[in-house]
């Protein structure tokens, strides 16, 4: 189960990694439902990441994988190819979503936007650690 106040304390600890980097960004959080339970736009981050991260988040839930592997899984030619189109539009295939595990079983997830890739992938990770 993710709380509010969890996702409080993951968004905080994404926030002062985007900080430290110098890379305003959206941070969203959801249960292990897919629905958003808390999302943060950083001053200064991209408004047309906002739905990006909460799809991010979403997605890392749906298939309880980092959405960084699932885009290398689905290139032309990958297993995955084509996920993307599934789910109404709502699977994002770039790094920046992170599934959020309790006990050795997916919870949640947390997705990032407003970065490159990395610094994406940098800023879910620190927030998934403070889960």
């Amino acid at each position: 189960m993710v709380t509010l106040e969890d996702a409080r304390r993951v968004i905080s600890a994404a926030e002062k990694k985007a900080i430290e980097i110098g890379q305003p960004m959206n941070i969203a959080v959801v249960d292990g439902g897919g629905n958003l339970v808390a999302h943060v736009r950083m001053d200064g981050a991209w408004i047309g990441s906002i739905d990006i991260s909460i799809k991010k988040a979403y997605t890392s839930r749906a298939f309880d994988l980092a959405t960084k592997d699932l885009a290398e899984q689905s290139q032309s030619g990958g297993q995955f190819f084509g996920i993307h189109a599934s789910n109404n539009g709502k699977i994002m295939i770039f790094a920046g979503g992170i599934p959020l595990s309790s006990e050795g079983q997916v919870v949640g997830g947390i997705g990032v936007s407003g970065g490159s890739g990395e610094q994406d992938h940098a800023v879910a990770e620190a927030g998934a650690a403070a889960f």
